[in-house]
Parts: C-alpha cells; structure tokens; sequence
C-alpha cells in the first residue's frame, strides 16, 4: 500500500497485489496494481504520476519481472510504460444450452467413457480451507494448456469468499469452478471455469446446468479459447470482450528467462530497448529462444545487423503477443533485419487474457 500526503492529509493512495502471471505455461511473479486514487479536489497537481513513479520503483526493487492493472484511464500508466497487452473475456449462455451437451466425437467418445466416471467423480465443493488447492489447481490447467495472461492469487486470499454462502465453488484434480447467482435467480455470474480435461468439463458445466430450470443465462467469464461453443447443440453461445488490461515488463531479462515458447521455434534476434523510467532495461540486447525457452543479454559488440527498436511500452505489447507489423503501424517498433518481424511474431505466439479482477 503507498499513500502521498500534503503535508499530514492523505491526498491519494495506490496498491499492488502480489501474484503469479502465466505465460504459454510457465509462471513468474508479477505484482497486479490497483486502487490508484487521487482525491478530486487535488486532481491536476502530478499527485498520480509522483506515485506512478514511486511504485513503479519499489516494484522494480522487489524483484518482480512484470506488472499488470486493469486501466480506469490510460495515459498515466503509459507514460510509465504500462500497455495494452489483452482482453477479459465474457461468455453468455442460455442455461438450457448446457443442460444437454453434444456427445463427444469418433475414438475421443471411446476415451471419454473409460476415463469420465472416474474424473467426474473427483468433482467436489470446495472449502474456505482449499486455497491451496484451488492455487494448484490453476497454475496446472494454466500451465497444460499453455495460457498467456491469467495469474494466480495467494491461498489466503481465497478464505473470504469460499467462506461466503452465496458464492459456490467446485474442484477436480484438473479443473475449478466458481459462481453465485445473480439478477436474482434469472443468473448465474461464473467468476473462473478451468479444465484440462473433457470429462472435468463436462462434469463442471453438468453443475452449471443443474439450475436450468431457474436460471435463463450462464454469464461466464472464460478464456478465449474456451470450447463451449463447440459443446453446445446451437450456436448460441455469445462471446465478447468486457474489458482491457495493462502489462509492464520491468525486468526485461528475467521476464524472458521465466517466460514459455513455442518449443519448435528458434529466433536470434538483436533488440534495442529505451525505458527511461527503468534505465536498466535500457540498450542494446540479444534475444536467443530455443526448445521451449528464451534468454536476453547485453549485446554490446558492434555487429551490423539492425536491432528492432523498442520502447517499454511495445516491448510489453511485444511480450503479450502483439504482432510486429501492428506494432510498427502504433509507432511502437522500427528497424530490424528482413525475418526478424516473422521470428518475433512465431516466438511471442499466444492469446493474453485475464480471468480474475482484483
């Protein structure tokens, strides 16, 4: 928590949450900013950018390789090199549309009925003692299916609303589920739903489907590239973009080094970063990706090759997967050698989301 004061009256105050972000299957930590504020009547005054600067400082100090923060208004953070890096995604489903899902196709429907009575089984309602679990439970599904955004919270801060009697919440050794009803009962508001598995899905989407004759609408939040709408009989599953957040790479190399790729992509590339904010990110550096991981170092010799040019904000565009030719259209990438907007484009491959608002 940082406040700035005038003198002994608080005049705004700002906060980070201290989180995992998973990148195509691999985890590092990642500090998620919230609650900047400034009181109306000292709006104007640099109060925002003074603690911008200051916490964007204690994040670097403490080791964290990047941040994220849902924006309420953009060109603060970006002055700080915080930048568009994804979306959250909102599914809508008539609840009659999950009460009877499509069978499963070919050989996989043979697989499905060996394996599914034992995985359905292992469904169960989670307790506010489960926050472990539940932690676990994510960073395996985020990790197996190689997801690029979402974090993962501390067990703790689980405890309160698993302990809430209007918040209901399932898990499976490979899957989690939690909604509460809403708009009354016409509603169910599902916070995550993760799986890994057909059968863990099914078993979980079986428990949404449970209210049909209460509810009208499921009203998910999923990733992108959730099938659902491949699970229902007609397509009527809505899918939509609820919101954009923000991502800041604040170590350029220790996000490289923790970060998941592609395993059968390989790409040397020279890079030529400017961060003036965080001047250690700053200069010329050479990015190696191979087998699945990557590595930035200094790159200080003289070769002739053209880097690409970088600042903190297309090189956090860059790392979420943004295209280059998108990137240079933003005037947020220039320079480079034939093939290397193709290299870059084939590393930094994946859709960024985020499931959880904090």
């Amino acid at each position: 928590m940082l406040g700035a004061f005038d003198g002994g009256r608080l005049v705004g105050s700002a906060r980070w949450h201290v989180m995992r972000q998973w990148w195509l299957g691999r985890s590092m930590p990642m500090a998620g900013v919230a609650g900047v504020k400034v009181a109306p009547e000292e709006r104007g005054r640099g109060v925002g950018t003074a603690m911008m600067a200051r916490m964007l400082g204690d994040i670097a100090e403490r080791g964290y390789p990047v941040s994220a923060l849902y924006p309420a208004t953009a060109p603060l953070y970006r002055t700080f090199g915080w930048e568009i890096a994804g979306g959250k995604y909102e599914a809508v489903v008539p609840a009659r549309s999950v009460a009877a899902l499509v069978e499963p196709d070919g050989a996989a429907r043979a697989e499905q009925g060996r394996s599914e009575p034992d995985r359905a089984g292992k469904v169960r309602r989670a307790t506010p003692a489960d926050g472990e679990a539940i932690v676990a439970v994510k960073g395996l599904v985020h990790a197996r299916l190689r997801h690029c955004g979402p974090n993962t919270r501390q067990p703790w801060e689980l405890r309160d609303w698993l302990d809430d009697p209007e918040h209901f919440a399932y898990l499976a050794d490979d899957g989690f589920l939690s909604y509460r009803w809403a708009r009354g009962n016409d509603e169910l508001s599902v916070r995550e739903f993760v799986a890994t598995s057909a059968a863990t899905a099914r078993a979980l989407w079986h428990i949404l489907a449970s209210h049909a004759t209460i509810a009208g609408t499921v009203r998910a939040c999923l990733p992108p590239g959730d099938p659902v709408h491949r699970l229902t009989r007609e397509p009527d599953v809505t899918l939509r973009r609820t919101g954009a957040w923000m991502l800041r790479v604040v170590d350029v190399s220790a996000a490289i080094s923790a970060r998941g790729f592609p395993a059968g992509v390989s790409v040397s590339v020279r890079l030529d970063l400017a961060d003036p904010a965080l001047p250690a990110n700053t200069g010329r550096w050479r990015l190696e990706v191979a087998g699945g991981r990557g590595s930035l170092q200094r790159a200080d010799d003289d070769s002739a090759a053209d880097p690409i040019r970088l600042g903190a904000r297309g090189f956090a565009a860059l790392f979420a997967g943004a295209g280059t030719s998108e990137l240079r259209l933003a005037g947020l990438a220039s320079g480079g050698e034939p093939g290397t907007d193709d290299a870059l484009d084939g590393a930094f491959s994946g859709q960024a989301f985020l499931i959880d608002e904090w």
